[in-house]
């Protein structure tokens, strides 16, 4: 019989014996432009106001790539949470879904707050770029099966972004392929071509998310 070896935890801890970590958040320069978005009646002008910018950098410390061609929108926690509740008052005012799929991983975020709103069952699908893979995929692919609770029931599909559509689209697929009755499209920032059924903000911003900026780093202060 094999016993496994105890693992000594090594990182620094506080004199209550907690471990420490800190939110590290990088604020790349930037040159102003005046490009900005509007926002949903009842949503409070925030960083979104003053945050339409042409940045310097590449990659936000998460490593998501920035394209210097466009300005950025700049989303805090707060105007996100209210981004996300004005998303999930528009899809009630026309659409009753029995079913909320967020697409993962980002979509989940958004998709779970929604359902909450709207009192509604909430699953998952996995269409992503990044997610299992060393590099950024060409083209998004589809890692996971359909929920098999869609089958027969009205869904809202949910994603924080949409540009070409192309996650969307194959999301859509293989809900539809998964039998559910009817399938509606829903995004809190539609910054392309494609237009989903609802929307909670329309830009041409490249659009840097809360969690694109943030990273926990564990074994250091606050």
């Amino acid at each position: 019989m094999h016993r496994a070896r105890p693992v000594q935890d090594t990182r620094p801890r506080s004199a209550e014996g907690k471990v420490t970590v800190r939110i590290r958040e990088r604020q790349p320069r930037c040159r102003r432009r005046d490009r900005g978005a509007s926002l949903p009646d009842g949503v409070p002008h925030g960083r979104v106001g003053n945050g339409s910018a042409a940045w310097e950098a590449h990659v936000t410390p998460r490593g998501k790539m920035i394209d210097r061609t466009r300005s950025v929108l700049e989303v805090d926690w707060p105007l996100f949470g209210e981004l996300s509740r004005a998303l999930a008052l528009k899809v009630a005012r026309t659409y009753d879904p029995e079913i909320v799929v967020g697409i993962a991983t980002a979509g989940v975020i958004p998709g779970a707050v929604i359902a909450a709103i709207l009192g509604r069952e909430f699953h998952s699908i996995v269409v992503s770029r990044r997610y299992g893979a060393d590099t950024v995929r060409a083209t998004p692919a589809i890692l996971g099966v359909a929920p098999p609770e869609v089958r027969n029931r009205r869904v809202l599909l949910v994603d924080e972004t949409c540009d070409t559509g192309e996650t969307l689209r194959l999301a859509v697929a293989a809900i539809v392929n998964a039998g559910a009755a009817d399938v509606r499209t829903a995004v809190g920032f539609r910054t392309g071509p494609y237009v989903p059924d609802f929307s909670a903000l329309d830009t041409e911003n490249e659009i840097i998310l809360p969690w694109d900026r943030e990273i926990v780093v564990p074994g250091s202060e606050p």
